[in-house]
């Protein structure tokens, strides 16, 4: 198929491409380059360098895509705190760009949201239908991104999908956005630096494979709109997380405590069932292999 991929040249964004250039579909980039790298980028995509806050007509006219994966956005938390207007105009406007432009073709938007940032602390892993309780102004926009998505299904009968995902790793992530600390702890262990863990280190995540998302984001194609989480199901603490990252890098070096940050989640779990029903998707990778997979690439890209 025809395909446009905004944030193509990013972590997440990258992987995608791989996977659609892999099976043959003809696939343009749409990228600011602010965050991705032109490096990240399939040889067999086309990259155009753009600002998804801009009108895109151009580049669908010529692309003329039948399903369009937006995972272009601003993912730092601490900047949307920071900078909460820039957060909305990227993830926000921009998203109301991206579905402006495919709806003059009919492109099916699948677009990339957050599962930790929407429903706030949980108590159990959270299903589709729990309460959303975003904390941050990146959370907030990712949460209008996905009723703007639910709008223009209701008001022009598309067919849009919202994918939450968990915290993200793998190949090819920056130690910036949402769900850095797997970057950061083995970035810190390949340098030889100090590691830290903030707070007692408790804290739970659901850490989900770059590689499997990517299934997943293609996977939603061809569904009848939709929200569905991506994840494990299950919780990983910090400090567990730190000591895997430890076990792949062959280190016994021992992670710091430091004050723990304010506002950050104690909890945060996703319910997979709904994607395995609907999607037909389930994560494959275990943690510590997808560690060891991204270890590997980090020491690979470092000889570099």
């Amino acid at each position: 198929m025809r395909a446009v991929v905004t944030g193509g040249a990013g972590f997440i964004g990258s992987h995608v491409v791989d996977a659609l250039v892999a099976r043959g579909d003809e696939v343009a980039v749409i990228d600011s380059l602010v965050s991705g790298t032109r490096e990240n980028v399939s040889p067999k995509a086309e990259l155009h360098i753009r600002d998804i806050r801009e009108p895109l007509d151009d580049v669908f006219d010529e692309a003329r895509p039948e399903a369009v994966f937006h995972l272009a956005a601003q993912a730092d938390v601490r900047v949307s705190v920071e900078r909460p207007v820039e957060d909305a105009e990227v993830n926000v406007v921009g998203t109301i760009r991206v579905l402006e432009a495919a709806r003059r073709h009919g492109g099916q938007v699948v677009f990339s949201s957050t599962g930790g940032a929407i429903y706030g602390e949980c108590d159990a892993p959270a299903t589709e239908t729990a309460t959303r309780e975003p904390v941050s102004p990146y959370g907030t926009a990712k949460l209008a991104g996905e009723e703007y998505l639910s709008a223009y299904n209701r008001l022009y009968g598309t067919t849009h999908v919202a994918l939450r995902f968990g915290n993200v790793y793998g190949p090819r992530q920056d130690p910036h956005g949402e769900a850095g600390v797997v970057a950061i702890f083995l970035g810190a262990l390949a340098r030889h630096e100090q590691a830290y863990i903030y707070g007692d280190g408790l804290q739970t995540r659901d850490y989900v494979y770059v590689g499997d998302v990517a299934r997943a984001t293609t996977a939603a194609v061809g569904q009848e709109g939709g929200v569905f989480n991506v994840g494990t199901g299950r919780e990983t603490s910090v400090v567990d997380l730190y000591a895997l990252c430890a076990r792949v890098a062959g280190s016994d070096a021992e992670a710091q405590h430091a004050p723990a940050r304010l506002g950050e989640l104690q909890r945060s779990s996703l319910d997979p069932e709904l994607a395995a029903r609907e999607l037909g998707f389930r994560a494959m990778v275990e943690l510590e292999d997808g560690l060891q997979s991204t270890w590997d690439w980090l020491q690979a890209a470092r000889k570099d």
